[in-house]
């Protein structure tokens, strides 16, 4: 039987669409994209098959090119707007959310620590060919090994986690180079000889987002497409250590975009199926009349107001620095910005495994059957938000309000 997600007629529906013009229509598509990836999703992450279809999906939309410059053809949308996007995505389907949000964080990330001429070119060839990104840079594994030969690097290693594997058309890589502590990043094509994907990704949630092991074996790359140096020299900016803020402000996106949907597929769950308790004495007639119905809800819709309300500010903040020129941006703006992230994911992590759990009790013993798939919330949500210690973020906050220290950069923070 053909799902939703694979009929051409749907993938393809925009191919004579005029392109949207404005923020507000660009949301309007991610939101097109979002209904689309919802009428499957339960059945796709199911199935657990590598999401070639639903990364199609996003390009023929447009979606993959948003901050690209007009002038190769991308629509140069600020940060604030594409974490709105990742959002809405996350919201029907939390790993191709996540896909789309580590595409966006690798697109960018030649601007965070490239040189100009490395900008102007890695951001014509991946808006003009409408290529996806994916990133085999798991810090908790050793670096790659890089070695030189000539004018040339070689990249040799493994990593037991690369999002975007086998549906990426660029793969970003990390390493050190041989007899230094020099770290490298460096883009490449993904489909070449030296890239093998393990296909391992076999895990509680996210299961759609390629995010198995990668074996890099001698991985060759010009000098020049060293991210970042000049004459073998890397030139520093604070700017260059935004990369980590802004990947775990997509990153609280992906989760209000989850604890959002998990709200309101139960919600319509409730108002369809969810039967009153007969035997409370109130003779209540329908799920929806319960008093504690209602108020379940009503705490959890507060809550996750009040994370999107902070998401949203900080968002706002970090969208102005990514944009701004990156001379600009000082060592303590750019800690005060990680800090802020940090008590958002905090939040929203925390709230959000409330709500996936919650949900449960406010639609009844019947909501648990794996047809209705309401556990698809949770699985996602636990899976993803384990990244990294939620009470160290908690930590940095409070030393901020403390002792008014910023953290240092790290491969976390």
């Amino acid at each position: 039987m053909t799902t939703a997600i694979t009929a051409s007629a749907l993938v393809d529906r925009w191919s004579s669409a005029p392109r949207p013009a404005t923020e507000q229509e660009w949301l309007a598509r991610a939101q097109e994209v979002a209904d689309i990836l919802a009428a499957d999703a339960v059945e796709r992450d199911h199935a657990n098959e590598a999401p070639h279809t639903e990364v199609a999906l996003l390009k023929n939309a447009g979606l993959v090119t948003v901050l690209g410059p007009r002038a190769h053809g991308g629509a140069e949308l600020p940060w604030d707007v594409v974490n709105r996007i990742v959002r809405i995505i996350s919201r029907a389907d939390g790993s191709i959310g996540q896909l789309l949000g580590y595409h966006y964080v690798w697109a960018w990330a030649v601007r965070l620590v490239g040189t100009e001429a490395q900008i102007a070119a890695v951001e014509q060839l991946y808006t003009e060919g409408n290529l996806f990104f994916g990133g085999a840079v798991n810090p908790r594994d050793s670096d790659l090994a890089i070695t030189e030969e000539g004018d040339e690097l070689i990249f040799t290693g493994r990593k037991s986690f690369s999002t975007g594997g086998r549906v990426a058309d660029l793969t970003v890589l990390e390493g050190v180079l041989a007899g230094t502590d020099t770290h490298i990043f460096a883009i490449v094509p993904t489909d070449q000889p030296g890239i093998r994907f393990l296909g391992d990704w076999d895990n509680l949630g996210q299961r759609l987002t390629e995010s198995g092991g990668v074996e890099i074996e001698g991985v060759r790359v010009d000098w020049a497409g060293a991210a970042g140096f000049t004459d073998r020299v890397f030139q520093p900016l604070a700017y260059n250590e935004l990369k980590v803020p802004a990947l775990q402000a997509v990153f609280n996106n992906i989760y209000l975009g989850i604890a959002e949907g998990a709200l309101a597929a139960a919600s319509a769950y409730t108002r369809e199926r969810t039967r009153a308790w007969p035997y409370g004495g109130e003779d209540k007639r329908r799920g929806v009349d319960e008093f504690y119905v209602l108020e379940g809800y009503g705490q959890l819709a507060s809550k996750i107001w009040a994370d999107a309300a902070l998401i949203d500010a900080v968002d706002i903040e970090i969208s102005a620095a990514l944009h701004a020129p990156r001379e600009e941006l000082t060592e303590r703006r750019r800690g005060e910005l990680a800090v802020r992230v940090a008590a958002a994911k905090a939040r929203i992590i925390e709230d959000g495994l409330e709500v996936a759990t919650r949900i449960f009790e406010l639609t009844g013993a019947r909501a648990t059957a794996n047809s209705i798939g309401l556990d698809i919330y949770w699985r996602n949500l636990r899976t993803h938000s384990l990244h990294d210690p939620l009470p160290y973020k908690r930590h940095e906050v409070g030393r901020f309000v403390l002792l008014n220290e910023v953290p240092e950069p790290s491969w976390y923070t």
